[in-house]
């Protein structure tokens, strides 16, 4: 019988982001929600003069997600400065990999790899002083190309 396939977890996964060419670690901090891991291609449809019963699909420019992190907010303040910097130099970018782990929350099951990544939106948590919430701060960056890796688990 033919082992049983079960699906990843969502909770268990890590973000690295390595900032500009120096390849540092950007962050210190662990993320609570990651979204926006997503490409899509646009499609050029073609009809042919006379086939009226069928058209040609031709793949076109794919386009990728904007992601969304977000974490508790602590005393570093890395994903700020990495905001500022980026508007003092424009060109300065970051390349981040996702992965996604296995249920022992340390082996890698799949990496998806973002390259030149900038970051386009930074938001501090609301303030109340009413809730006795935990502040959550959040960071979207646009990615210019994704690659994933599935890593076979070893038996």
């Amino acid at each position: 019988m033919a082992a049983l396939i079960y699906p990843f977890t969502a909770f268990n996964f890590s973000v690295e982001i390595n900032r500009g060419e120096d390849g540092k670690p950007l962050v210190n901090a662990a993320f609570s929600e990651c979204d926006g891991l997503e490409m899509s291609m646009e499609v050029k449809t073609i009809r042919e003069g006379g086939g009226n019963n069928r058209q040609i699909r031709l793949n076109g420019p794919v386009s990728y997600g904007q992601l969304t992190l977000k974490r508790g907010m602590t005393e570093s303040f890395d994903l700020w400065s990495w905001f500022q910097d980026t508007i003092a130099q424009p060109h300065l970018r970051a390349n981040a990999a996702i992965v996604m782990l296995a249920e022992d929350g340390s082996t890698e099951r799949v990496r998806f790899t973002l390259e030149r990544c900038l970051p386009v939106k930074i938001k501090s948590p609301a303030l109340n002083a009413k809730d006795g919430m935990i502040a959550i701060e959040e960071l979207q960056i646009v990615y210019e190309s994704m690659q994933f890796k599935f890593i076979s688990p070893k038996r």
